[in-house]
């Protein structure tokens, strides 16, 4: 996308990845940020070159333009919305999307949400559903975009700044960054887990001590009558 695309396929995918819960969950958004940084270095060796200033436009651009047609979405759509077109795969992340504003408040769930692989994509229809104040996301999508669009292309343009080796480490960053992205939902996947299984076992115990009781209890019922 980029050698054909150049900067304009980052305006187009991250727009995409951050505004259209339907097509945004299946496009790359910190895969495509960091090669389109690494892109824009003299020392980087291939046939895309892009110009940095462009690049950062575009991903700002993009980020911000996408986040606030996701959030527009959400109001417009209402919970509909989330029924009729995020079935299977999407109903779970949308859950975790709202799941962030129910543990950390509006501000930090947008500003959270932007980093987690995803969620990125349903966060903003989340709140624009969830009736967020539409000049508080104004302003806290923006940081929150900016800080991660401008600081991923940044990130990849001083791994092709780092030498003719920096190119080789542009693999094990994009897999640092998803993990890095994917910690707090497997966090919050493992607590959930673990406070299931404490619940279930104490039922399991109330059970298997109740049981005892009611057959002792019933051939004595029997008797009386």
């Amino acid at each position: 996308m980029l050698a054909r695309f150049g900067a304009w396929a980052v305006l187009v995918v991250v727009f995409a990845e951050t505004g259209l819960p339907a097509l945004g969950v299946f496009l790359p958004g910190d895969t495509l940020l960091l090669p389109a940084g690494l892109a824009c270095s003299l020392s980087t060796l291939g046939a895309a070159r892009l110009s940095l200033p462009l690049v950062l436009v575009c991903a700002g651009v993009g980020s911000l333009a996408g986040a606030q047609t996701g959030f527009w979405l959400g109001q417009r759509g209402g919970r509909s919305m989330r029924l009729r077109g995020l079935k299977g795969r999407g109903q779970a992340p949308m859950k975790r999307a709202e799941a962030l504003f129910t543990r950390y408040g509006p501000r930090r769930a947008v500003m959270l949400g932007r980093f987690v692989p995803v969620v990125r994509t349903l966060v903003h229809p989340a709140a624009g559903l969830l009736g967020m104040p539409t000049a508080s996301f104004i302003l806290w999508q923006a940081v929150a975009g900016l800080l991660w669009s401008q600081s991923l292309v940044l990130a990849g343009y001083a791994l092709g700044e780092s030498g003719r080796q920096g190119s080789a480490y542009l693999a094990p960053a994009i897999a640092a960054v998803a993990a890095a992205g994917l910690l707090p939902p497997a966090i919050q996947w493992f607590r959930a887990r673990r406070a299931d299984r404490h619940p279930a076992g104490a039922d399991h115990a109330v059970r298997a001590v109740d049981v005892p009781t009611q057959r002792q209890s019933d051939p004595g019922q029997v008797r009386c009558r």
